[in-house]
């Protein structure tokens, strides 16, 4: 058997290597010079000196080195990494025709996610899928969650008020809930529905799993996933046993509930149920669009709106000055006797400019989710492969020092203008590129920022965030710690959660909401 297997694996890397030739030699005959870039090993590509912990902080450094447009292969997959806003814009948006596909990741069958609307191929499928999620997420409709997202923060708050050391469990759930309601009208339990926690099992196993310096390998070498889990270094296959079974709850579960009041005759208004109302006859193509599309965005939205506000607190926790202003700010408008509502947004435009920092400060989807070129392009004289993966390099965006001095600082005044007025800036890079965001940039955007807004300004206005102390009464010190992954959480980390009111209690809380 280890004879065979070495056989094997010697044709494999022959394979790959002659690959590697020709796929070389056609390049230099097509006249013009790849994008500039590492040298890369043979057959292994570029896998030298990259942090495969936050590859982007590799792909800022190789863009200070060879510019804003970065060539590298990983194996057989060509990739090219944009580092610059304006460059993303020029091809992914005013080229969208020919980068709007996404990577064929060979791993989607395996976890069981090949239905994921965000990670789907360019085509009429994913074009439905589009479609379904416009006309519930558009900003017309987002309105209509605006009662559901004050509720569900008020709710954060108890629970914050009530047990502040879970406060990760107690944003999780919260950002959960949002959009279970929001697409399924699925009324979630305060704390540990079950869910809820087996759809976020799934989503956590997916985003770990889907980074392209992971499916590449098995893009390269599919005869992997046909070996059995007890093969050296195939645990991934158990992984995805178990990960497959989380995702068929994730898809079924909740479209089964919005069936069921549907049949009784109580359902409220949903992503789900408004689409299944639309459909004549039983066109099962469309239910099963319907079901595909509110799984997506289930998956897409919990995940980084808990990530962002994670961050958010950290901020706070970081940068006291910031928090003390941002609360002064809210006093003045709304006092201390009631919580802020929507109504009072437009008079805080220091809270909005705390959005916009958090969400540039540090990006939950720091290389945003992989492109795909549909064909060959020229783009200031440097040839652009077919089928290359194009990664948009958020992180280099974000922490641009031309267009935001000190990056890694936390300054939400970097959003005001001359005049002190909000800027232009709405940090859209955090949202995508191209046809995929169409005008609106992120679908279901709208449904996002109210959520951030929401939490963000009422979390401010009830609460202290600071360093924990030890049982001295010291600080106790950390160094924040995120994971890695296409979308990136922050680790746990030590923080006190106080009342601003002495005194505070759950029936004063719930009598300070509009």
């Amino acid at each position: 058997m280890i004879g065979l297997t070495q056989v094997s694996l010697v044709y494999v890397a022959a394979i790959a290597f002659a690959l590697a030739i020709v796929s070389r030699l056609t390049k230099k005959g097509r006249g013009l010079p790849l994008p500039p870039g590492p040298t890369p090993l043979p057959i292994v590509g570029n896998v030298r000196g990259i942090n495969v912990d936050a590859p982007w902080l590799t792909y800022k450094d190789w863009g200070d080195l060879y510019g804003d447009l970065v060539y590298s292969r990983l194996l057989n997959q060509e990739i090219v990494v944009i580092n610059s806003e304006k460059v993303a814009k020029d091809l992914l948006e005013k080229r969208s025709n020919n980068y709007s596909d996404r990577p064929n990741i060979v791993t989607n069958e395996l976890f069981g996610v090949g239905f994921n609307s965000i990670l789907m191929r360019y085509g009429p499928r994913w074009r439905l899928h589009r479609r379904l999620f416009h006309q519930a997420l558009r900003p017309e409709a987002s309105l209509s969650f605006r009662p559901m997202q004050l509720r569900k923060t008020r709710q954060l708050l108890l629970n914050l008020l009530e047990e502040p050391t879970s406060f990760a469990e107690h944003i999780q759930t919260h950002s959960s809930s949002i959009i279970m309601s929001a697409v399924y009208d699925y009324e979630s339990a305060p704390r540990g529905d079950p869910l809820i926690a087996t759809v976020e099992k799934a989503v956590k196993v997916v985003v770990e799993e889907v980074r392209p310096e992971v499916t590449a390998v098995f893009g390269a070498f599919p005869f992997l996933l046909k070996l059995p889990s007890w093969f050296p270094g195939m645990s991934v296959q158990k992984r995805a046993t178990l990960t497959r079974k989380w995702v068929k709850e994730w898809l079924e579960r909740p479209f089964q509930h919005v069936q069921r009041s549907m049949a009784e005759g109580t359902a409220s208004p949903s992503m789900v149920s408004e689409s299944l109302r639309k459909i004549k006859g039983k066109d099962e193509t469309i239910v099963d669009a319907i079901k595909q599309s509110a799984a997506s965005a289930f998956g897409a939205a919990s995940e980084t709106t808990a990530s962002s506000l994670l961050n958010f607190v950290l901020a706070m926790v970081l940068y006291p000055d910031v928090q003390a202003r941002a609360q002064a700010s809210i006093d003045a408008v709304v006092g201390t006797e009631r919580l802020p509502d929507f109504d009072d947004r437009s008079s805080l435009p220091y809270i909005d400019a705390i959005v916009r920092e958090t969400l540039r400060w540090h990006p939950v989807l720091p290389l945003a989710i992989p492109h795909a070129t549909v064909d060959s392009d020229v783009y200031q004289g440097y040839h652009i492969p077919k089928g290359a993966i194009i990664i948009p390099n958020v992180w280099a965006m974000s922490h641009n020092e031309a267009k935001y001095p000190d990056p890694a600082e936390f300054k939400p005044e970097r959003f005001f203008d001359a005049n002190g007025e909000l800027n232009d800036d709405t940090v859209s890079m955090a949202f995508g590129f191209g046809r995929r965001v169409l005008h609106s940039r992120c679908v279901g955007r709208h449904v996002a920022d109210a959520s951030l807004w929401s939490a963000i300004v009422s979390l401010l206005a009830t609460f202290n965030f600071a360093k924990a102390v030890d049982s001295e009464g010291n600080c106790i010190d950390f160094e924040p710690q995120w994971s890695s992954g296409v979308a990136v959480h922050l680790h746990p980390f030590p923080c006190a959660i106080t009342p601003r009111v002495q005194g505070l209690t759950a029936e004063k809380l719930r009598k300070s909401a509009p």
